[in-house]
């Protein structure tokens, strides 16, 4: 333990398996020595003394050293085993070619262990990413989103957009990419469609950016930011949503946040943009008073007009463009702006109704 640090740190069950393959990795040495006209072949099987699960608590690096201490052990020994010199070189040899085969043998057992890995951490990741789409996300999907490596970040979002082709490295770099920054990384497909949910601490911009290039050209939606996994789901479906709509926009920024194509998804029958429309727009002109969504309806009606909204309200000019900067105030909405009318008006349309 004292050359090894870490070996003491292992639980005790654990460091009982190590001995184990350790004691097989010896006795086949031992049987090799009997022929060694043979070229020696340690087989993977020596490994299996220990469950594959040991594969996690102790790394190729690991156990490379623990192969370097046994052979440092067995040619210490060879001059007490050896009755001649002739004897000690061809042990020392011996010990050296086996420890190469055992060596060998460790790579492919760890090479085997990752493969499986891989795939199993695929099919958890596929089963989370559905659950979130499905929205049925209880403590089981979290404690799978963890052995990800999904941790706790300050805020999450989604992004939606076209699937990559099976050829195209951009999934594998932003995975890359992720691990090397601290993100938190769930990637799935639906309909077709590329789904990355992301997470991190600090500014987003940075990760956003890192996020969108794993999408290949085309357009890329942001659902809204929130502070957990769990509630993602709703995060996903307005990016889905958006996703659908983003065609109505042709000019459209890569990643567009869902929010800035809540007309779009109006129109095209998104029940959540509706909802959104009435209770971020229309319901604060209403409730804010001061004759604020009758200055909005009368400016659009008059077809952006300052001086015909006036004319039509019996108000100074200065009048409607004070109110108007109530209004994007009340709102974030500038109906100057011609994207931004077109939302108010449409959050006229559903609100009234």
């Amino acid at each position: 333990m004292a050359t090894l640090p870490w070996f003491g740190g292992l639980p005790p069950e654990e460091r009982s398996f190590v001995g184990l393959v350790v004691q097989a990795g010896l006795d086949e040495f031992a049987s090799w020595l009997r022929d060694t006209s043979k070229p020696p072949h340690a087989d993977p099987a020596i490994f299996s003394a220990a469950p594959r699960a040991l594969a996690r608590a102790v790394s190729l690096q690991q156990t490379v050293q623990l192969i370097r201490v046994a052979v440092e052990v067995l040619e210490a020994a060879i001059p007490t085993i050896a009755t001649s010199d002739e004897e000690a070189d061809a042990l020392e040899h011996a010990v050296l070619r086996y420890s190469r085969e055992v060596a060998f043998a460790a790579a492919e057992v760890y090479a085997a262990a990752a493969e499986e890995r891989g795939a199993w951490d695929a099919r958890t990741e596929a089963s989370v990413v559905d659950a979130l789409l499905r929205g049925d996300v209880g403590e089981a999907v979290l404690t799978r989103a963890g052995s990800l490596g999904w941790g706790r970040p300050e805020w999450a979002t989604v992004l939606a957009g076209t699937m990559p082709g099976p050829d195209d490295a951009r999934i594998p770099d932003l995975r890359a990419a992720a691990r090397r920054t601290g993100l938190c990384l769930l990637v799935g497909e639906y309909g077709g469609r590329l789904i990355v949910v992301v997470g991190g601490s600090g500014p987003q911009a940075l990760a956003l950016e890192q996020a969108g290039s794993a999408f290949p050209p085309g357009p890329v939606v942001v659902g809204p930011t929130v502070s957990e996994l769990a509630e993602v789901v709703s995060s996903i479906a307005e990016a889905l949503a958006g996703l659908a709509a983003v065609p109505a926009w042709p000019d459209a920024p890569r990643p567009v946040p869902s929010s800035e194509l809540l007309a779009e998804r109006a129109v095209l029958g998104d029940d959540a943009a509706r909802r959104r429309l009435r209770s971020e727009v229309y319901e604060p002109l209403r409730a804010a008073g001061g004759d604020l969504l009758l200055t909005a309806a009368t400016y659009l009606e008059a077809g952006s007009a300052v001086e015909s909204a006036a004319r039509r309200l019996f108000l100074h000019p200065n009048t409607v463009r004070y109110r108007l900067r109530k209004i994007a105030a009340v709102t974030q909405r500038d109906l100057t702006a011609p994207r931004d009318a077109q939302v108010v008006r449409l959050a006229l349309v559903v609100g009234r109704a």
